[in-house]
């Protein structure tokens, strides 16, 4: 028998049987995991198994390879604080679905947890969470390998006037350096540099940067981004709560 405790943020829950379900989680020193919850879907259960929600679990299994069983109890119930607010609730879902997405199977990245766990710590929190959610897509990124180099002008090497990203390397490029191609690269918005407003504008404009590299980059091919990070780009720009 293979048996291991950690602490994880759920991330799906999906009915297994009448009365079981089966639960995917981020753990932190374990990675994305599933496993079997018996009595999942039972009253006392279901409200905090939901996505979002930071949980001490234990898992065990016959062989490794085995879905195995999770026990779960909760720490934080984040799905309960976001109800009635709709950024709130586009942002566990944008979360959640990101990185059901694009993490490896059971492959820790312990510094990503604990910057996801930060950034949920911080829902409901109006007037830093978009910005805070933008550094987070920037660091999954960053996290998977394809991180974004805004540093410097990939043509000229120059650090001013910055305008552009490649939309193939992710890297910067300036007006001198643009060029005629100036038309097919993506725009750069100061916030992805830490500098300017971080306006629901700014956000939005940075949103849409980083959401052209998490489809060419992390996400299946052919598959978009999830329907709640969209939400969530939406309630940014309308300033909803």
């Amino acid at each position: 028998m293979i048996e291991w405790r950690d602490e994880g943020i759920l991330l799906a829950v999906r009915p297994h049987g009448e009365t079981s379900a089966i639960v995917e989680a981020f753990c932190r020193d374990h990675g994305r995991h599933a496993g079997v919850v018996r009595g999942g879907v039972s009253r006392r259960m279901r409200p905090f198994l939901q996505p979002g929600v930071l949980v001490q679990m234990a898992w065990a299994a016959r062989l490794d390879e085995h879905l195995g069983h999770f026990t779960a109890e909760p720490v934080r119930n984040r799905a309960a604080l976001a109800l009635g607010d709709r950024m709130a609730l586009a942002g566990i879902g944008a979360v959640a679905a990101l990185l059901g997405a694009v993490l490896p199977e059971r492959a820790p990245h312990p510094g990503l947890y604990d910057r996801t766990n930060a950034l949920l710590d911080l829902l409901g929190e109006r007037e830093v969470w978009p910005l805070a959610y933008l550094q987070w897509e920037v660091a999954l990124l960053e996290e998977m390998g394809f991180g974004l180099d805004l540093s410097a002008c990939a043509v000229t090497g120059a650090r001013e006037d910055l305008a552009f990203v490649s939309p193939r390397t992710g890297r910067a490029v300036s007006w001198a350096g643009a060029g005629e191609y100036a038309p097919r690269l993506l725009p750069l918005p100061p916030v992805l540099r830490g500098e300017g407003e971080a306006d629901a504008e700014a956000i939005r404009a940075a949103l849409g940067v980083t959401g052209h590299f998490l489809t060419e980059r992390l996400l299946p091919e052919g598959k978009g981004l999830p329907a709640s990070r969209e939400r969530l780009v939406e309630a940014i720009a309308r300033g909803e709560g």
